[in-house]
């Protein structure tokens, strides 16, 4: 029995990789009716195939009382197992109420807090009564056309009926100005950034087994804290500067950083200019309803004898702000995957950050403290030198110098 049982394993071994499912249980048959009394069993045992489609194919030779199988057929039409969903109609249908989009609402929804992941739909399908174990859970979800997707923002909110037009007037602006070589900058904050032995996203090439270890928690460092970067992007030259300040994100800050680069890099490029246009968000430091940046630009033309021309985008569409996408997305890129482990670190990162395009970025650090919640009196604004434009008054506007405090 053990040398059949040994040569019946060896003839599958070999045969079972060219013939297919029909093939292999007709052949399976035929050696179980070769062999003497319990030759079923030993073909089953040695092949791994069911006793039950043993028989099936038994059957199947019997050519004269069954007809053949259509050629290029395995199974006779309804043969097969039958899907889960033949035995339970209403399977699909509660899988699908499990997932859909509308549960998110429904506190009585049993996943309502749960990840929807294939184990836990699997689990409460189980305990409604339905038994189906995850990868089939899958299966079906990839059937009714379900696929793993992350969020996508793509909603902007409210959107102001002027918008399309400020987009214009921007853009009508800062072609104007570059084509007289007048400096165009686009500003605003980059998100703050922990200092120290922190994980940073991203993936960068280390040696096998060997990354770079950083602190399980992302506890802020009393000594080192936060750094807030500001960044002005020269729209004209592709150039940036990037004041790290370790205080507050105010209007204060926002306004020094520009009066920084205009110090270091923009009136070396710009030696004959009288006028600077400044593209700015809707909102943060440097706010179109901002009294204390209106104040701070005053300042800025009077120091620097240049007509300040602001032009804001309408409020929630930040990411159209050109510093987004042309700076600070590529000192992201620069410095993902390395922990930023002190002030200078974070200075070499953005100050090395190189694009294809031939941006270039000097950066600075500042240890000035900027006080919050400064308030500024309305006979200050009453002072300033403040020219509204005919269009959207709110969001563009200029603050000329005031040539007694020029200095």
């Amino acid at each position: 029995m053990g040398k059949e049982l040994a040569i019946l394993r060896e003839k599958y071994r070999v045969i079972c990789g060219v013939l297919g499912e029909r093939g292999r249980r007709v052949w399976a048959a035929a050696e179980a009716r070769s062999l003497p009394y319990g030759g079923v069993s030993l073909v089953a045992e040695a092949t791994g195939l069911s006793r039950t489609t043993i028989h099936a194919g038994m059957r199947e030779l019997e050519q004269g009382k069954r007809k053949a199988l259509p050629a290029g057929c395995s199974r006779r039409p309804g043969g097969g197992r039958k899907p889960l969903t033949f035995h339970n109609p209403d399977l699909l249908q509660a899988l699908e109420k499990l997932v859909e989009p509308t549960t998110r609402g429904d506190p009585e929804s049993p996943l309502r807090w749960s990840a929807k992941s294939t184990r836990h739909l699997a689990a409460e399908l189980n305990r409604q009564g339905y038994r189906i174990g995850e990868r089939k859970v899958a299966d079906l979800l990839h059937q009714s056309g379900y696929s793993l997707q992350a969020n996508a923002k793509t909603l902007e909110g409210r959107q102001h009926p002027d918008r399309n037009a400020q987009f214009e007037y921007v853009n009508e602006q800062t072609k104007k100005f570059l084509a007289q070589n007048l400096p165009v900058i686009s500003v605003d904050t980059k998100k703050k950034e922990l200092v120290g032995n922190y994980s940073n996203g991203g993936q960068e090439w280390c040696p096998q087994g060997q990354p770079e270890k950083t602190l399980i928690h992302d506890f802020a460092d009393k000594e080192l804290g936060k750094v807030i970067p500001y960044g002005i992007y020269d729209v004209g030259r592709n150039q940036g500067w990037v004041s790290v300040g370790i205080d507050h994100d105010t209007a204060e800050f926002a306004v020094d950083s520009i009066l920084a680069w205009w110090r270091y890099m923009g009136c070396k490029t710009y030696p004959a200019a009288k006028q600077l246009l400044i593209m700015a968000d809707a909102g943060g430091s440097n706010a179109s309803r901002s009294r204390l940046w209106k104040v701070g630009l005053q300042r800025l033309a009077n120091v620097t004898s240049l007509q300040i021309h602001v032009s804001h985008f309408p409020p929630g569409t930040s990411k159209w702000n050109k510093i987004e996408h042309r700076m600070f997305s590529f000192i992201t890129q620069n410095w993902r995957g390395r922990p930023l482990i002190s002030y200078q670190t974070i200075i070499d990162l953005i100050a090395h950050t190189r694009t294809r395009t031939g941006l270039k970025i000097k950066a600075r650090l500042t240890r000035r403290r900027y006080p919050i919640g400064i308030a500024v009196e309305d006979s200050e604004v009453e002072k300033l030198h403040l020219k509204r434009a005919a269009f959207h008054p709110e969001w563009n506007y200029s603050l000329l110098p005031q040539r007694s405090q020029v200095v």
